[in-house]
């Protein structure tokens, strides 16, 4: 039999966040549990158990899971010493094993660690020793670190965005670890740096000009020599040294190709990269579109607090401007306030509250707004993603309506990526006049499909799409659209391990 190990620690921070996130924003599964809770969910491990189940000589060795339940600011350094801790114990414990698959994500960054993943391949390597074959599935949000490469025999990258193929990664991931492990190929990687942060449609890859580069890649995987390829456009939100995009390659035992075509792809990308911007709106500007606006449900995109790239959730920034431009269509938002929920449980369904609303989180950008709002509904903020189905955890949630709007109001931030917070919470978007939405980019059919329009504002927040903004220090500089004049000489650099 071939024994497989699994493991996985995943999240995605904002260092803008001024609340540190910690261990209690963590699913925290081990051995069995593991396999349980991810064969019901469309994820990337799921995915990689669906190729592990069907080769009948594999056995699977589950060690440890420690999955965000929402992303958020920079891990707390106790939390990340305890998880890091729960990680590697785990795999200290493990029988022998032939092979490891790990789910990561690739933009964690703790108060001390700024590359968490990179740390614990190599902390991995210390335990297992350079001889057993690991492969690493990560969003192509991740930050491609040199330790990350040199410790993996093989990365594996999402090819969509808005992400639609988790579950076909652990598939990928899967089939190449095995392959590894059975001496058939013998991966080489190539890595290209280039120096820009980018946002906007153009990254949509069924219809942006990113898209062209990922079809590169992709060919190139599925070609004869090719065993994985793709890029890393990073999360610019997470200000760390290796902050950047990457183009990668893996080859078989192919070191000039894996070097060709990673600049390939680069290049390919920096032809476009001027585009990958998003043409935002003024909080004043949204407002009179908002008050114009005939008929048909406003899709307010509120990127700025988006908890999936690790803000904090508390904005009330577009309320409050709706609120004094005196707009009067019905107004669905989503926000994190434990202290409003606190109280609205407090009162009980049917109760009249007064309260303030939003800044508990990150109090220098939000101010609170005072409310009075009638309760409506009280949860345990338990549920299952509409997307792919994960357990989100958003702790006691309240629905308060006050005035013309309604707010879902949680304990935590949970991702918003989707519309299952809304519908967990008995809330139908398309019942309401203008709804804010905490995602930079859904899939299509979740509002741009049927909203009469999808208004970007430019609201503050730790997860701005005005780059500039935000107060980068720690990554490399220059760098495209921080800086002007970035010039780009793309240049491979290669990782190969035949220890073997």
């Amino acid at each position: 039999m071939t024994r497989i190990l699994i493991a996985e620690c995943k999240q995605e921070v904002s260092t803008f966040n001024p609340h540190l996130s910690g261990y209690e924003d963590f699913g925290v599964r081990r051995g069995d549990e593991l396999l349980r809770y991810h064969r019901t969910v469309r994820n990337e491990i799921g995915g990689a158990l669906s190729v592990f189940d069907a080769a009948p000589d594999v056995e699977l060795v589950p060690t440890y899971s420690a999955f965000f339940i929402s992303s958020g600011g920079t891990l707390a350094k106790s939390s990340w010493e305890r998880i890091a801790t729960e990680f590697l114990d785990s795999i200290r414990a493990a029988p022998p094993v032939d092979g490891v698959y790990f789910s990561m994500h690739g933009a964690m960054a703790s108060e001390q660690e700024l590359d968490p993943e990179g740390w614990l391949l190599a902390e991995t390597r210390k335990i297992l020793g350079e001889n057993i074959p690991i492969v690493v599935s990560l969003d192509l949000h991740g930050i491609l670190t040199d330790r990350m490469v040199e410790h993996s025999d093989a990365i594996v990258a999402y090819h969509t965005y808005p992400h639609v193929d988790f579950f076909e990664t652990g598939q990928r991931a899967a089939r190449l670890l095995l392959r590894i492990v059975a001496g058939e190929v013998k991966p080489v990687t190539a890595k290209v740096a280039i120096p820009a942060l980018v946002r906007g449609d153009e990254l949509i890859t069924a219809t942006g000009l990113f898209g062209r580069s990922i079809r590169i890649a992709q060919d190139i995987e599925n070609g004869p020599l090719g065993l994985s390829a793709g890029m890393f456009i990073g999360n610019p939100f997470t200000d760390v040294p290796a902050l950047q995009t990457y183009s990668f390659v893996v080859t078989n035992n192919d070191p000039a190709m894996a070097d060709r075509e990673a600049i390939r792809i680069a290049e390919s990308f920096w032809a476009n990269h001027e585009a990958m911007r998003v043409p935002l709106v003024s909080l004043d500007e949204m407002a009179r579109i908002a008050r114009a606006n005939p008929q048909g449900t406003l899709a307010l995109v509120d990127a700025a607090d988006a908890t999936s790239s690790g803000a904090s959730g508390d904005s009330n920034a577009i309320l409050r401007k709706l609120i004094e431009a005196s707009y009067t269509g019905r107004i669905l938002l989503p926000i994190v306030d434990q202290p409003a929920v606190t109280k609205a449980f407090a009162a009980g369904i049917g109760a009249t509250i007064q309260t303030t609303i939003g800044g508990t989180l990150d109090p220098r950008r939000f101010q609170p707004l005072a409310i009075t709002a009638k309760v409506r509904l009280l949860a345990d903020g338990r549920f299952r993603s509409e997307s792919f189905g994960e357990e989100w955890l958003a702790g006691p949630t309240a629905v308060l309506e006050a005035g013309n709007a309604t707010l879902v109001v949680s304990s935590r931030a949970v991702n918003l990526y989707d519309r299952s917070f809304f519908y967990a919470h008995g809330q139908n978007p398309t019942r309401f006049d203008a709804v804010v939405v905490k995602s930079p980019h859904c899939q299509h059919h979740m509002y741009a499909d049927w909203c009469a329009r999808l208004v970007h504002v430019d609201a503050p927040g730790s997860s701005s799409a005005n780059l500039p903004y935000l107060g980068h220090t720690r990554c490399r500089r220059p760098i495209f659209p921080l800086d002007t004049n970035v010039t780009f000489a793309p240049k491979a650099r290669l990782f190969q391990r035949f220890a073997r």
